[in-house]
């Protein structure tokens, strides 16, 4: 067993009861969300044949296309593609973006400049040639956000009272930066501002953010959702893939974009994998609430052991990302060796910084996982810049999440 210390393990007792409350108000949203879920899948008659697997071509692959359907219900949304096949988050991303825009159009992120690795998409950096969306002559703009993280929809609305803007791009994720990770109260905002002066799309990266609330984006506004199967919709059990879902003609658009023009979603083999994406879906609101409550009780744990973190521990949430601000380059390199060290998965080996492809910094990244790179698994990960911040997100169940976060407190300490 786990030999922590004294002061340790009272930090650790006083953090959990800070967080009953939290944990509480966790539970229910749990709870409301695997109804939603469950109705979901009745309502889509899933049965054995779906989890059956297709080769070549995959046409006529029943299990995709219910799957697709299941998706779209709990997402509150038209359609939805489900694909094992996506790379990544930013690859799902990526076809999305190249689905819906066209030479000439204007891309508007209106959460300032976004997350690392989808930047040389948009032509905002790397190399010019790579056949980013700058490349394909699409503008991009953006608008930050209010110095109180809040998004400013005022600006939002001259913005598009004097542009044309085709698209208009949220990240809901904080990324890494210390801002307020965006609610679905904040994305219905800034929706409406856009539908009352333009008719542009509004998309959402929603990355970390499935089943945090009751609600998804694409039931407050948004027209368009994608996010990665390895982080919360994948439940732990996808080994790999992405999701697009929203009004049901755009999710067409993104589908031709994902294989060919003219084919769309009709082709794609499942090689048997549907099993594990449908059974990942219906497990995402527990393993959601589980990374909640980990990220909860860590803010708690080292705020009360003198660390800045955000969100607070009795902060709503609108992602499972927690930041702690460890101060120096000694204490995030410690902090991610603890996690690391506590993770049921290469638990003996040291995380080291890397030139990691797609960020602009070395980047040191925790994660013991089953699947490689599985942010819904416990990880933490940061670029080795101030503020010295880590980023920690997930836990397939809070009780082995809480001794790993215990551990890296414990070797920061030290």
């Amino acid at each position: 067993m786990f030999d922590f210390n004294k002061d340790i393990i009272n930090a650790s007792e006083k953090a959990i009861k800070q967080t009953a409350g939290a944990f509480r108000d966790i539970d229910e949203i749990t709870e409301c969300n695997q109804k939603k879920v469950l109705a979901a899948f009745i309502r889509g008659r899933v049965s054995e044949r779906h989890f059956l697997g297709t080769t070549g071509y995959g046409y006529g692959d029943g299990g995709r296309d219910t799957l697709d359907k299941v998706f779209a219900e709990c997402m509150g949304a038209q359609d939805a593609l489900v694909r094992h096949s996506f790379a990544s988050g930013t690859h799902t991303l990526t076809a999305a973006l190249f689905g819906l825009l066209r030479p000439g159009d204007t891309l508007l992120s209106v959460t300032g400049k976004p997350y690392d690795t989808i930047c040389p998409v948009m032509g905002i950096n790397g190399k010019p040639g790579m056949g980013s969306l700058k490349d394909f002559g699409i503008n991009y703009r953006q608008i930050k956000l209010l110095p109180c993280g809040e998004p400013d929809i005022d600006g939002i609305g001259r913005f598009l009272e004097q542009n044309d803007v085709k698209l208009v791009y949220i990240q809901r994720s904080k990324g890494y930066t210390l801002r307020k990770s965006l609610s679905t109260d904040n994305i219905e905002k800034i929706s409406l501002a856009v539908k009352a002066r333009s008719n542009a799309i509004v998309m959402v990266d929603n990355c970390y953010g499935e089943f945090v609330e009751t609600a998804e984006p694409t039931e407050r506004g948004a027209d368009l959702i994608a996010g990665s199967l390895i982080k919360n919709p994948g439940g732990g059990l996808a080994r790999s893939g992405g999701y697009i879902a929203g009004k049901a003609d755009l999710v067409e658009l993104c589908s031709y974009s994902m294989t060919a023009p003219g084919i769309g979603r009709e082709v794609g083999a499942t090689h048997g994998l549907n099993r594990e994406l449908f059974q990942g879906l219906f497990n995402a609101p527990h393993i959601t609430g589980e990374a909640l409550k980990t990220a909860v009780f860590t803010a708690a744990l080292y705020k009360n052991l003198g660390f800045g973190v955000t969100p607070e521990p009795d902060e709503k949430r609108a992602c499972i990302i927690q930041a702690v601000k460890l101060e120096n380059e000694q204490n995030l390199i410690k902090f991610c060796e603890g996690i690391q060290a506590g993770s049921p998965v290469d638990s003996f080996v040291a995380p080291v910084p890397w030139d990691m492809p797609g960020y602009e910094s070395k980047v040191i990244m925790a994660a013991g996982a089953f699947t490689g790179g599985s942010s819904i698994e416990l990880s933490a990960d940061a670029p080795l810049r101030e503020p010295y911040a880590a980023w920690l997100q997930g836990g397939l169940n809070f009780h082995s999440a809480k001794a790993a976060v215990m551990l890296a407190a414990e070797r920061v300490l030290k």
